[in-house]
């Protein structure tokens, strides 16, 4: 099969044996709206990402509409990140009142935070 583009479903996390090994082995860091963890993957030439929405957070409408707007900034910072990692993203509380630009600037910086951010040029990553 050919490494199209949208390389879509091979860059999810799915296996709960894959979030344990990304909890116990990858390095973490936060702010006050989401925890990031990262796991380095030799050999794996794009990143993936895990999303982990509490039910403590909202009913299943508002859980669902984070990891949207989670997926939607991934995707639109995907050029940005760095590749060859598994990223687990979980949500805190503030995040179930926060618009998708808040979600997506509450990442940025949290992703900067963890250093896994490529260094841009592109004025809107600059804060």
């Amino acid at each position: 099969m050919a490494m199209g583009v949208n390389m879509r479903k091979e860059q999810r996390v799915k296996k709960n044996s894959e979030f344990q090994e990304i909890f116990s082995k990858g390095t973490s860091f936060a702010n006050r709206q989401f925890v990031v963890y990262s796991l380095k993957k030799e050999q794996q030439p794009y990143f993936r990402i895990g999303l982990s929405v509490s039910k403590k957070i909202g009913n299943a409408v508002v859980r669902n509409q984070i990891k949207r707007y989670v997926r939607q900034a991934f995707l639109e910072l995907k050029d940005d990140i760095i590749e060859g990692f598994d990223y687990v993203i979980i949500a805190r509380r503030p995040a179930s009142e926060m618009s998708f630009h808040e979600v997506k600037k509450s990442l940025i910086h949290v992703l900067k935070r963890g250093k896994v951010l490529k260094k841009s040029s592109k004025g809107e990553n600059v804060r």
